[in-house]
């Protein structure tokens, strides 16, 4: 096949790919210059970060857009009249390879739509990465996307070649399922998350006994919500993703905003797009939950069914609970340092080996580089008074939102300076 026909076939089939966040890219649009090593650019490169901060690169396609179902979010629906194209198995290898020789890449993350049969696409996706594994020795990273309704032994076949799987359950709740895609089932998505739970525990288990385990989907498994699609609150939605990952052992939930691509009474209008900051707010409810040890209905719940735009989620916690502060850093327990709205868990980990050593003053914070433009409304230091004991929880509100529009003035005002 010629390279015109590879090269149309990977500027649509990446493109249909990108409404896919789960492998989180980075939107980084560096070019390569002067026989430099890598490029960014190319159709199809998306990035990732491992747990340790690298970024890594990926060629991120679809197998096919073809589709027996017609979902009514999807680009890729059977009804959307839309220019379809699909790799053969050998296509997506040598891509993959190519990329990765020419140091564009440092793995892959491949998808599909549902062609013939969940289980017939699984097996195609399934043979990529085998054939990059054993006749490649390729061992770069490999995401696959797990095929909703596909057996049991494919599901178990696919983790013995990807690092990491997904089955994106598309819409929050079952509801809401059933409105935008009722030719899918529940169970076809968390039938394969369960079975891929299941080896991940096994092979952990197993490993500790006989080391020469072949090893299982290292990366764990991941999912990802159309947020917008439907009505569901916010609550709605992080009382799923806490579903998921208590009950399925997911590494990420990703949120990923209705973007309209075909006109359907079901769905919001075309230009009613979900405002990026609602995706922000629940990945930063998402980060409370599983770093700060927040529980979800502490943020959310019948009272407060949606997450507040003006600030971020602990803030707006915080602003509710003013009995709970200020909290005492010198005597404080980690747990509660971590609920002071400003403190990251670096500040939290540099304060409890600071006071060690002598009891902490709000000097002593700004020198080891905590913040204190929200953090001091709900904090005392050694030697200070509760300075904000007499203000309610709006005239924080306000005063934190002037600080920092006023803080956004002067960065702006400073970087138009450079250019006058």
């Amino acid at each position: 096949m010629s390279f015109e026909r590879i090269k149309e076939k990977l500027n649509i089939l990446a493109d249909a790919a990108k409404y896919d966040v789960s492998c989180s890219s980075s939107g980084s649009n560096r070019t390569n210059k002067n026989k430099g090593l890598g490029d960014s650019t190319g159709m199809g490169i998306c990035h990732t970060y491992t747990e340790d901060g690298r970024c890594v690169s990926l060629l991120k396609i679809l197998l096919t857009n073809h589709c027996i179902f017609d979902c009514a979010y999807c680009v890729t629906r059977k009804s959307n009249d839309i220019k379809r194209a699909a790799f053969k198995i050998q296509e997506a290898v040598d891509l993959t390879i190519n990329f990765y020789r020419r140091n564009y890449i440092e793995g892959l993350f491949l998808s599909s739509g549902i062609f013939k049969s969940p289980d017939y696409t699984m097996e195609r996706l399934i043979a990529v990465a085998k054939k990059l594994r054993l006749e490649e020795n390729f061992n770069g990273y490999i995401h696959l996307k797990s095929i909703p309704g596909a057996s049991d032994e494919l599901m178990y076949e696919a983790g013995l070649y990807a690092d990491r799987l997904s089955v994106n359950i598309e819409v929050p709740t079952i509801s809401g399922l059933k409105l935008l895609a009722p030719d899918k089932k529940h169970e076809d998505f968390t039938k394969p998350m369960l079975k891929v739970k299941n080896e991940i525990l096994l092979y952990k288990a197993e490993k500790k006994i006989i080391k020469s385990t072949p090893i299982y989907a290292p990366a764990g498994q991941s999912t990802q919500m159309i947020i917008g699609a439907t009505g569901e609150s916010d609550k709605d939605i992080m009382y799923s993703a806490t579903h998921y990952y208590k009950n399925y052992n997911m590494k990420r939930v990703y949120y990923s905003g209705y973007v309209p691509v075909a006109e359907d009474s079901r769905l919001p209008a075309i230009g009613s797009q979900v405002p990026m900051l609602r995706e922000n707010r629940l990945y930063q409810t998402d980060w409370l939950l599983r770093f700060y040890g927040f529980n979800v209905k502490e943020i959310l719940n019948d009272t407060h069914p949606n997450l507040d735009i003006d600030v971020d989620p602990k803030l707006s916690w915080a602003l509710r609970n003013l009995a709970q502060f200020p909290i005492d850093i010198n005597t404080a327990e980690p747990r509660m340092l971590a609920r002071i709205p400003g403190l990251g868990m670096n500040s939290v980990y540099k304060i409890i080996n600071a006071r060690k050593y002598r009891k902490l003053t709000f000097d002593h914070l700004k020198k080891i580089g905590v913040a204190l433009n929200r953090a001091k409304y709900f904090m005392v230091c050694s030697g200070n008074d509760y300075a904000h004991k007499d203000l309610q929880a709006i005239q924080i509100k306000g005063l934190i939102l002037q600080n920092s529009q006023g803080k956004f003035r002067t960065n702006y005002s400073a970087q138009l300076s450079l250019f006058n």
